[in-house]
């Protein structure tokens, strides 16, 4: 790849950002001030691990989309059928809704810590904002919005870099792969930040809101590397430094981590801490909000775009209804952490869909061996990380929220073996694809 074409690329990038503007956000900071302030350098292997694999399962999933040319869940419908598509519009909707009012809850407190204003007025205006941004002007406002804020916010954290003491041999030691005990949460929490069922869901629908077809295929694969590779890795790191480095108690919400930075290394850490973690809550609020309609709109067959009344409409109710995150209250921090361990719940689900279609009659060519081998390890990662945080809600005791939870779980386990039941028999079982997608 030459100059020229890199600078091509660079001009035209945009749907991975958008998944990267979710990413880079709120609870994947609040994650990553916990494993900082709580474990040292110790989890920095998990966070370096988390962007390479968010970026594995955007290129999977960008695959998909831009083979297949259709929103995932119309896709899921056509080669599995409509309990797989509900199946899966259900998980996208619970793990994205819960994230949209924890999301809006830490930007409406940090708006708040700023100006001094009511969280909760802020929730509203927020709310507003979003409903005629996204319902007026649609996909273009978000993609350059995400571009836009993504940038400044990496900027922010790497420039707090800078006021912060960083220990060279304790980062060096951070490299080696080690997971200490009562981690399993916060791990959880760091990869679900890059490998999320929104994440993979929303790729294909942005890229047919930009319209890119296979031809764009080269510019599709900068794009995942550029904004969840090196922007989201950046990102990721240098929170992770900052908190490793200087605070001691994972018990702190993200705002009180930023204010603490004043008292313990300056004025300047404290306030590039706060706007990098408002312009990440923007960021992500905007992104996370367009998922649910998407995914609800394709699979009632209606237009994923703005001109499509009842899409925008949809648009519209997921913003207003996001005010309501304001008045949550209680400690952000371990809510955010949680929504990310939630997530990881439901994501191995939809890498077992992503792997399956692409190696199905869905895509003109299988995905290549490596492709495979990558998104089966992203499937045992999740999985085993999604098993280990169940487990540690089994041991604190069964509640009615925990109850649910596990008994979603088992239901998408099951749905996972069938997958892997439907391709073993299509591929050792001679029956034809044709019967083996009807049946």
């Amino acid at each position: 790849m030459n100059i020229r074409t890199i600078g091509a690329y660079a001009g035209s990038m945009g749907p991975s950002w958008v998944a990267g503007a979710i990413a880079a956000g709120p609870a994947t900071m609040a994650t990553l001030i916990t494993a900082g302030a709580g474990y040292g350098y110790d989890l920095l292997w998990v966070v370096i691990l988390s962007a390479v694999a968010g970026a594995l399962a955007q290129y999977l999933a960008m695959r998909l989309g831009l083979l297949t040319e259709r929103g995932i869940v119309g896709v899921v419908e056509d080669h599995l059928g409509e309990w797989w598509a509900w199946l899966l519009v259900v998980d996208v909707v619970l793990a994205a809704g819960v994230a949209q009012l924890v999301i809006m809850n830490t930007l409406a407190s940090v708006s708040a810590t700023i100006t001094g204003v009511d969280a909760r007025l802020w929730g509203v205006t927020w709310a507003v904002v979003l409903a005629v941004g996204l319902a007026g002007r649609g996909y273009d406002l978000l993609e350059t919005a995400a571009k836009v804020l993504v940038a400044g916010v990496v900027v922010a954290f790497v420039a707090s870099l800078f006021v912060v003491p960083i220990d060279p041999a304790a980062v060096a030691g951070g490299f080696v792969p080690t997971l200490p005990g009562g981690t399993a949460l916060v791990a959880a929490g760091i990869l679900g930040g890059a490998v999320h069922i929104t994440l993979i869901t929303m790729h294909s629908y942005t890229m047919r809101a930009r319209g890119w077809s296979e031809d764009e295929y080269g510019l599709a694969t900068f794009d995942v590397g550029a904004s969840m590779l090196v922007a989201f890795g950046i990102y990721s790191v240098a929170i992770f430094l900052v908190a490793a480095s200087v605070l001691t108690d994972p018990e702190l919400s993200t705002v009180a981590a930023a204010e603490a930075l004043g008292p313990l290394v300056g004025e300047n850490a404290k306030w590039l801490f706060l706007l990098g973690l408002g312009g990440a809550a923007v960021s992500t609020l905007g992104g996370n909000t367009i998922v649910p309609p998407f995914v609800l709109a394709d699979k009632l067959g209606w237009g994923t775009t703005v001109e499509d009344a009842r899409y925008r409409a949809l648009l519209a109710a997921v913003s207003l209804l996001s005010a309501f995150g304001s008045v949550l209250g209680g400690r952000v921090l371990g809510q955010l952490v949680l929504v990310l361990a939630l997530g990881t719940v439901g994501t191995p689900f939809a890498i077992a869909l992503v792997v399956y279609l692409l190696n199905s009659s869905a895509v003109p060519r299988p995905a290549a061996t490596a492709a495979n081998a990558g998104g089966v390890a992203l499937l045992l990662v999740s999985g085993a990380l999604a098993a280990n945080f169940l487990r540690e809600q089994v041991a604190g005791g069964v509640t009615p929220l925990s109850g649910a939870i596990l008994a979603f779980a088992a239901l998408l386990a099951v749905a996972i073996v069938g997958l892997f039941v439907k391709y073993a028999r299509q591929r050792f079982g001679g029956r034809s694809a044709a019967t083996e997608w009807t049946s």
